[in-house]
């Protein structure tokens, strides 16, 4: 089964049709384990990814303060190879960015063949704060709908894997969360005003993310709707759905480098030979 829900573009969700507390009736010994099995099949395959250069893949996290954007990074993404695995986080626009359009700033950071390339937000916060605090007109955050789509089929006609998650938290377990982080010490750093002020926009938030979701999910650029409000399940969900949408390459990427091998065994031996009749 799939942790995560995946959305393909039809029919239209509502948020509240999805239950943020669900964990598939699983133990958290038991999903941290599976989780575990799963990130080792992630590191073979990102590995290969890397060796094959073939495609890219583009992971955007999404999500409402204290969703889980960090500790997913951390817990999942943490163990793959630096080398190929990056992670870019967008915060408020740069006086350079504001001067181009949204997009540019995004474009920048894809991932070339062989990375990967994590978004801690994204494109969409231009659908979504600047829809819920009105810093653009209707006319032109709804413009952006598609702008995003015919950017992210670009991706995807360029052979880059496009996988989005919305970590789909409670606006009680949110409260829990940030009255966590003011008692732990080790997370007082996080804390700030605002993520108490967002709280206000709640419900402008929620119909935000469900146009989003609607306006921008498809078969080659899902989005996927995933259970944080148990991090462990979150972890499991968006790690079975990591491993899901590279795993269809394996078998090509294997018979690739094998024979990319038997090509490089066959130059060296020449060479070998060409110096011994030398």
């Amino acid at each position: 089964m799939s942790y995560a829900h995946r959305l393909d573009g039809e029919p239209r969700i509502k948020l509240d049709d999805f239950d943020p507390d669900e964990h598939a009736g699983l133990k958290r010994e038991h999903a941290e384990k599976k989780t575990a099995e799963l990130i080792e099949e992630l590191v073979e395959l990102q590995e290969l990814l890397y060796a094959a250069r073939r495609q890219s893949m583009l992971i955007i996290l999404q999500g409402r303060d204290t969703s889980g954007k960090d500790g997913t990074i951390r817990h999942v993404t943490g163990p793959l190879n630096s080398q190929s695995c990056s992670v870019t986080s967008f915060k408020v626009p740069t006086e350079e960015e504001l001067a181009h359009d949204f997009l540019w700033r995004i474009h920048t950071n894809t991932p070339r063949a062989g990375e990967i390339k994590i978004f801690n937000r994204s494109h969409y916060e231009d659908v979504l704060v600047a829809r819920v605090h009105k810093l653009v007109p209707k006319e032109v955050w709804r413009s952006r709908y598609e702008h995003i789509n015919a950017f992210e089929r670009l991706l995807v006609d360029s052979s880059t894997i496009v996988l989005k998650f919305y970590l789909h938290i409670s606006k009680d377990e949110q409260k829990e969360r940030l009255l966590e982080r003011e008692k732990d010490a080790t997370k007082s750093w996080k804390l700030s005003v605002s993520d108490w002020k967002e709280r206000e926009y709640w419900y402008d938030y929620t119909a935000a993310y469900e146009d989003a979701l609607n306006e921008c999910s498809s078969k080659r650029r899902p989005w996927y709707i995933v259970p944080a409000n148990k991090k462990w399940f979150r972890n499991l969900a968006v790690a079975e759905a990591l491993r899901d949408a590279l795993t269809p390459f394996r078998e090509k990427w294997l018979e690739e480098l094998e024979e990319a091998g038997r090509e490089k065994r066959k130059v060296i031996e020449e060479y070998r030979l060409s110096r011994l009749q030398s």
